[in-house]
């Protein structure tokens, strides 16, 4: 009977031995899961802030890449506006000197440092922006139309009638939405003539015949100007002849004034037409810091009155100077020549 009572007391002894094993079992597992959370967890916040950081990287080279990029394409636009002058420059004869001006600026021989100024007028006051139309005169040559393409600004080429040094000028014209042309027409003294220069002795059918020529090479063409001329547009009865032959043709004419004595304001008046003249030459010197002043000057000048005309050349500063100056323009409505009034 004893031992059997002994056997009886060693069961819950062992029951709560298991039950107490079972019991740290468990608890081993739970804390053991628990750690594996929790390692996983901070494993998990150090990834995601690794992955972020390295998102960050990657979009800070993105960046560097584009801006470096944009400074290619920058470094490129440059890279093709020099491309254009040098073509230019190869095109345009060498000057002797600021002063040395060919027959594409010519002015009476009273002052070749002051170009003739426009007569006065009105100051007028708008209340919208001052309107600046910019002539370019002498285009010829595919370098120079590119060129000025090139700048992206609303500027009126003026072309010169074919001749043998230059036979594709009409041509060049004709691919081009808006033209002007720029007739050479008799100056007081030459240092080169061009071919087709009217003269102040041509016959009422001469400068008709001519005019209807142009007319014909250049079939869209609504207006001209001159091409030196200080003898030419000085000689009211010439200057007569002119505008009856232009009015035939339905064109305008632009004086370039290189002359101050120029008829041409009276026999407009006479004919009942509307006298357009320039306001400034932006490049009687070729310098381009001149070249720049000249600008601002076309700049205030239409601030003023309301409206101006400057007239400037393709060569290599000027085209620069007007690139340069893009900003400025911001202040006036840069428009072409049929745009102006």
């Amino acid at each position: 009977m004893s031992k059997r009572k002994i056997k009886k007391n060693k069961k819950p002894a062992d029951t709560a031995k298991v039950l107490s094993l079972i019991a740290w079992t468990l608890s081993f597992i739970t804390v053991s899961l628990a750690s594996l959370a929790f390692g996983y967890y901070l494993g998990y916040g150090d990834a995601k802030k690794e992955l972020s950081n390295d998102a960050k990287t990657k979009e800070l080279q993105r960046l560097a890449v584009l801006k470096k990029l944009e400074t290619v394409s920058s470094d490129g636009a440059k890279q093709s506006v020099s491309a254009r002058l040098k073509e230019v420059l190869k095109n345009q004869p060498k000057q002797k000197s600021k002063k040395s001006l060919g027959a594409s600026h010519e002015y009476d021989a009273t002052s070749l440092a002051m170009p003739p100024k426009r007569p006065k007028r009105a100051i007028k006051k708008v209340g919208i922006k001052p309107k600046l139309a910019i002539i370019l005169d002498d285009v010829s040559v595919k370098s120079q139309v590119e060129a000025i393409k090139g700048l992206h600004l609303a500027l009126t080429m003026s072309f010169l009638p074919p001749s043998k040094a230059r036979p594709h000028s009409a041509e060049l014209a004709s691919k081009e939405p808006f033209y002007m042309v720029h007739l050479p027409m008799e100056a007081m003294s030459f240092t080169k003539e061009e071919p087709f220069t009217l003269r102040v002795d041509d016959s009422q059918k001469k400068i008709n015949d001519r005019v209807a020529k142009v007319k014909k090479l250049f079939p869209r063409v609504r207006y001209i100007n001159n091409h030196t001329g200080s003898k030419f547009t000085s000689n009211e009865r010439a200057v007569n002849k002119l505008i009856y032959a232009l009015n035939k043709q339905d064109i305008n004419f632009i004086d370039s004034r290189t002359i101050g004595a120029t008829m041409v304001p009276k026999v407009m008046k006479n004919f009942g037409l509307k006298y357009m003249s320039r306001d400034v030459f932006l490049d009687h010197h070729m310098d381009k810091p001149y070249v720049k002043k000249q600008i601002k000057q076309a700049i205030k000048i239409a601030k003023k009155y309301g409206s101006a005309i400057a007239i400037g050349h393709p060569h290599a500063n000027t085209i620069m100077a007007l690139y340069e100056s893009k900003k400025l323009f911001k202040d006036v409505d840069l428009v072409l020549i049929n745009k102006l009034y």
